[in-house]
C-alpha cells in the first residue's frame, strides 16, 4: 500500500490537525493501555462518508470508535486507521423534549444538557464513561435504564456512504446489542426523547447514582467498566467472587476486590495481562459453575 499517497489523499478530506500517525492508543482508552494505531483520525460528521469511502477504496483497514471506554487494544497496536468520533463530532442540541447528540458527544455531557433543559429520563447515563455513538451501538445501560428506552432515532452511514435515518424499532435492540455492527453501519447522530422533570429531582437522582458508583465501583483505577455481560440467571461479579477470584492478579491487571465484575489496570498493566486475566477468569468460572462469561469489552488490534 502506498502510505504516502494515502496520507496525501487523507489531507484532501481532513485537516492535518485531524490526522495522527503512530498514535498510542493508551491515550484513547479508559484501560490506559494499547500500542500505536497507524492512523488515528478525528473527522467531523460531514467528513465521515468521504473518509470511510477512501479507506475502502484504498483497502485500508479501519475501526470506528468513540471514547474508548469499552476497548482493550493490543500492545502491538492497530494496523490501519482508527476513526474516532470525538470533539469534532460532539455537538449537542435541545429542542422541546428532544436532545440530539453527535456520535462523539459523551453520555455524561448529553445527560448534563438534559439536566440543564429540565428533561428527565437520561439520569442513568450520566455516569457511563462512553460516547453517544458507542452507547447506541451496544445499547449501553446502568441502574435499570438502557439507551433503547430513550432513543428515538439515529442517523447512520451505510457501507456505500449513504446517510440513513433509522427509528428505534429498526435497531433490533436487546441486552448490550443492536443490529448496527452486523449491518456495518456507522453512527453519526442520535436523538433522544425525554420528559419534563424538575431540575432538582433530576440532580438528586444523578447524585444518588453517582454516590452508588463511588461506593461500589473501583473508579480510582483505569478500567473499561463492567468487563463481562450479565449471564442469564446470574450476576458476573458474584460468580467471580464466589470462585475465589477477588483480587486475582495477572501481571499488572487485577480483578477488583471492590467489585469483582471489574478488571482493573492496577499496576502499569499490559494489554496482554488484561486479556490473560480475562481468559483465566472465564475458564475458572466455567470450571466451577458451568457458566460461560461473555465480555462486554471488545478486543482490538495486535496483542
Amino acid at each position: 500500500m502506498d502510505q504516502t499517497g494515502f496520507y496525501n489523499r487523507l489531507c484532501r478530506i481532513l485537516s492535518k490537525e485531524q490526522i495522527f500517525c503512530r498514535e498510542p492508543m493508551s491515550r484513547h482508552t479508559t484501560f490506559r493501555v494499547g500500542g500505536p494505531a497507524d492512523y488515528y483520525l478525528t473527522p467531523r460528521p460531514e467528513q465521515a462518508a468521504d473518509l470511510l469511502q477512501l479507506c475502502r477504496r484504498e483497502q485500508m483497514p479501519y475501526h470506528v470508535i468513540g471514547n474508548g471506554s469499552n476497548l482493550l487494544v493490543g500492545d502491538q497496536g492497530i494496523r490501519g486507521a482508527v476513526v474516532a468520533f470525538a470533539k469534532p463530532a460532539a455537538q449537542i442540541t435541545v429542542s422541546g423534549n428532544y436532545v440530539t447528540a453527535g456520535a462523539g458527544a459523551l453520555l455524561s455531557q448529553t445527560a448534563a444538557a438534559a439536566l440543564q433543559a429540565g428533561l428527565g429520563g437520561m439520569e442513568f447515563a450520566a455516569g457511563i464513561p462512553g460516547s453517544v455513538g458507542g452507547a447506541v451501538v451496544m445499547n449501553a445501560g446502568a441502574y435499570g435504564g438502557e439507551i433503547k428506552d430513550i432513543l428515538t432515532r439515529v442517523v447512520v452511514l451505510d457501507r456505500e456512504g449513504q446517510r440513513l435515518t433509522l427509528e428505534n424499532r429498526e435497531l433490533d435492540f436487546a441486552y448490550r446489542h443492536s443490529c448496527i455492527p452486523s449491518r456495518q453501519l456507522t453512527v453519526l447522530e442520535a436523538e433522544f426523547t425525554l420528559q419534563p422533570k424538575p431540575q432538582e429531582e433530576i440532580q438528586a437522582l444523578m447524585d444518588d447514582l453517582r454516590n452508588r458508583r463511588i461506593s461500589k465501583q473501583p473508579l480510582e483505577y483505569p478500567s473499561a467498566g463492567s468487563t463481562f455481560k450479565r449471564p442469564e440467571g446470574y450476576f458476573a461479579g458474584k460468580l467471580i467472587m464466589d470462585a475465589g477470584l477477588a483480587g486475582f492478579v495477572v501481571g499488572g491487571a487485577q480483578v477488583s476486590e471492590k467489585h469483582c465484575g471489574f478488571v482493573i489496570n492496577a499496576n502499569a498493566a499490559k494489554a496482554a495481562d488484561i486479556r490473560e486475566l480475562i481468559r483465566q477468569v472465564q475458564q475458572k468460572v466455567y470450571e466451577q459453575y458451568g457458566v460461560r462469561l461473555e465480555t462486554e469489552v471488545k478486543f482490538m488490534g495486535e496483542f
